[in-house]
């Protein structure tokens, strides 16, 4: 009984090491985008940035998490956590070029949206 108990509270612990703290469904906050300057440089993860893909960077979520950023009640993004920042105050995310584009205009430059942690790869 002893031993299967013990095995049992080591699994729970490590499910909750693994997984971490749940951000809040739904937080809002604001991001920003980043794009054409970086393009081929590597990012904190070692991939190479790419403004056409569906990435983005958080100062301390682990590479690969998912992240759902809605605009609205209809404009939706998911994108992959590859890279280290945003390193301005108050901005929590920043997005690449095309995941930036398709919530709205680059020209908006900064957007507050609601993001929900999905998983991690």
């Amino acid at each position: 009984m002893k031993l299967k108990l013990s095995i049992g509270l080591a699994a729970i612990a490590a499910a909750l090491f693994a997984t971490g703290k749940p951000e809040p469904a739904g937080k809002e906050v604001v991001v920003s985008w980043y794009g054409e300057k970086y393009r081929g440089k590597p990012t904190a993860s070692g991939e190479l940035f790419n403004p056409d893909k569906l990435t983005a960077a958080h100062k301390t979520l682990p590479f690969g998490t998912k992240v759902r950023c809605q605009l609205g009640s209809t404009r939706f993004v998911i994108v992959k956590i590859n890279d280290r920042g945003p390193f301005v105050k108050g901005r929590e995310l920043d997005l690449s070029k095309e995941a930036f584009s398709r919530l709205a205009s680059c020209e908006a430059g900064l957007l507050k949206v609601k993001i929900t942690i999905l998983k991690n790869d």
